[in-house]
């Protein structure tokens, strides 16, 4: 499941956060990179210290209150965030995601834009899939996530800056498909709702959407 959510963040934060960042010392990216993506990861990341732990607390609580997130991810735990930048001539070469990060399985990825698009030329995240390439260059404060089974990639940034926020997600339901089934009947149950109130068809839904999430959920 690829979906990309809307507004995470608003403007006055997102200029807040970019002068936090401007204000930190970043390092080597290769140094949070598996074997094997250390040949091909060129970028620089917010190094670790007070600073950026407040950051991450910021960013974190607001991807976590976010209810499209939260219905999408169904996330039982989540990374430490990282904070990556791509000057010109910096990329990510195809890569797939460690299964495991800071002991969490990495079942759902997610990148938080936060630099304007028209900033920057290139630095598109590239999806690869067997029905071919999907390139991804959102709005500062938007969100892509997807599966972290995912072949997957960043194109060359060849002008300006690339300033994200990646993380990862263990979901309470492992199989994507079933959480793309959730996330279905729930957003149906919440427009059935909005458009009729509570009928014997939203208690019908709410009855399936609960139940399966109860069958596949792992605590």
């Amino acid at each position: 499941m690829l979906i990309t959510i809307a507004d995470i963040l608003p403007p006055n934060e997102i200029e807040e956060i970019r002068t936090m960042l401007g204000s930190m010392r970043f390092e080597d990216g290769r140094a949070t990179a598996g074997w094997s993506a250390k040949l091909v990861k060129d970028n620089e990341q917010a190094r670790e210290g007070a600073a950026l732990t407040l950051l991450r607390e910021r960013v974190t609580n607001a991807i976590q209150s976010n209810e499209v997130f939260n219905l999408a991810a169904r996330p039982k735990a989540l990374t430490p965030l990282l904070f990556s930048r791509y000057t010109e001539g910096k990329q990510y070469g195809s890569h797939v995601d460690n299964p495991l990060m800071n002991g969490v399985r990495t079942d759902v990825s997610f990148t938080l834009f936060l630099a304007d698009p028209e900033t920057y030329d290139g630095g598109e995240l590239v999806i690869e899939s067997m029905s071919g390439e999907e390139e991804i260059k959102l709005p500062a404060g938007h969100l892509v996530a997807y599966d972290s089974t995912t072949l997957h990639r960043v194109a060359p940034v060849t002008g300006g800056e690339r300033l994200v926020a990646v993380g990862w997600a263990q979901s309470y339901v492992r199989d994507s498909a079933q959480r793309e089934l959730l996330f279905d009947l729930e957003t149906a149950r919440r427009n059935l709702f909005a458009q009729h109130g509570k009928t014997p068809e939203f208690d019908l839904l709410a009855k399936s959407s609960a139940n399966l999430f109860r069958m596949w959920a792992e605590v």
